[in-house]
């Protein structure tokens, strides 16, 4: 099973590390998305300059293109995309809800056309499995239902149950073709109801995962249910193992989630964001076609040390966006990814120091804002 040390603790806030083939990873960690083995604009040097320690590739769209016959040549996505750091897969179930032409739900997996040329396929928990060996993934993530929100009580029970169920698929067809060679995360449902949240958490954890991962957060709901559905769901992980919280989200979001004792965390919001003229900074976020920016000569961030900090003007980042240059979407990429993944360096440290809340408070001092309370 995945060795995971606990380091440090401040609060709930946890600082750890566990290795995988391709290298340790320290937590609490931001996992750039590279959905079709490239995280958007930028190559894997830019990605290390930024201390990216591990990104995420997607299962159902490696699967349809350029497909695992040809990502087998390579022996898997690292040598495929000149990435020698770890690697995390989700299993396709989102994308196949949300992109899939035609999509029928059974219990042996999800039936469905692909969105690029409407051809039919099959993913069943063991599909999702198979495809994540062949692309040589260091964590690879269990099959589950995915739920729009809102979803009835009714719904939610029967999206837990058939998670659970392949689940325990997941984990017999991993261990039968791998002998745990990779690490296979959980991943707990439920809704937004507590006590489903509850049910599911107990159901996961009994199959014994290296990892587990909270799902179906960020879809909707509002932010105090998002928050309330974490803090109730994360106590109940196994404090021996790293959790997982999917497709989130803003810094404010981080933070609250790293407080509340998560340790992992993907999202498109700084390279997606990026591309749309939104830069992160420690005063909060900025849109670069804003025609204050027009003459400004200053960086995107005093604070930041990154090579679009470094060396370009809010001036010619702005100039550049206005033009539509490609340029601009690779600064600003670079410099949304770096501050993601140095925001949770920063809170890594503040937590071995055990100044985490001291963090938390200067965090929103600097932008102005009271912190939430939540709950």
């Amino acid at each position: 099973m995945l060795d995971f040390n606990l380091i440090a603790q401040s609060g709930a806030a946890r600082a750890g590390e566990f290795s995988t083939a391709h290298g340790n990873i320290k937590t609490p960690v931001f996992m750039p998305v590279g959905t079709q083995a490239t995280v958007k604009a930028l190559t894997p040097e830019e990605l290390e300059a930024a201390g990216a320690q591990i990104i995420l590739g997607n299962t159902y769209h490696l699967y349809l293109r350029p497909g695992t016959d040809i990502i087998g040549r390579f022996d898997g996505l690292h040598r495929f995309m000149h990435w020698d750091r770890p690697i995390l897969t989700d299993s396709g179930g989102f994308q196949v809800f949300s992109l899939a032409k035609l999509r029928k739900l059974t219990e042996k997996g999800y039936r469905f056309q692909s969105h690029i040329d409407g051809s039919k396929h099959m993913l069943s928990p063991e599909t999702s499995i198979e495809v994540q060996i062949a692309l040589n993934s260091d964590i690879i993530m269990c099959l589950d239902q995915c739920l729009e929100h809102p979803a009835t009580r009714e719904q939610a029970v029967a999206a837990l149950e058939l998670t659970s169920r392949w689940a325990r698929r997941c984990k017999t067809f991993w261990e039968d073709r791998t002998g745990r060679r990779n690490h296979l995360f959980g991943i707990v449902q439920g809704g937004m109801f507590a006590d489903l949240r509850q049910r599911s958490a107990e159901e996961i954890t009994a199959i014994d995962f290296p990892g587990y991962a909270i799902g179906g957060l960020s879809v909707g709901e509002p932010k105090e249910l998002m928050m309330e559905m974490a803090a109730h769901t994360l106590p109940l992980l196994p404090a021996d193992r790293p959790r997982y919280i999917m497709g989130v989200g803003t810094p404010e979001d981080l933070v609250e989630l790293v407080g509340l004792g998560a340790d992992m965390f993907d999202c498109v919001m700084p390279t997606r964001n990026a591309r749309n003229g939104q830069l992160f900074t420690e005063q909060g976020t900025i849109n670069i076609c804003n025609a204050r920016f027009r003459d400004d000569t200053g960086p995107v961030d005093p604070a930041c040390d990154c090579y679009t900090c470094r060396h370009y003007s809010l001036a010619y980042l702005r100039h550049l966006y206005m033009a539509r240059e490609i340029l601009a979407y690779r600064l600003n990429t670079i410099h949304n990814v770096h501050y993601y993944v140095n925001l949770v360096k920063a809170m890594r440290e503040a937590i071995m120091a055990g100044t985490f809340k001291a963090f938390k408070d200067a965090f929103y001092a600097k932008r102005g804002k009271i912190e939430p309370a939540w709950f």
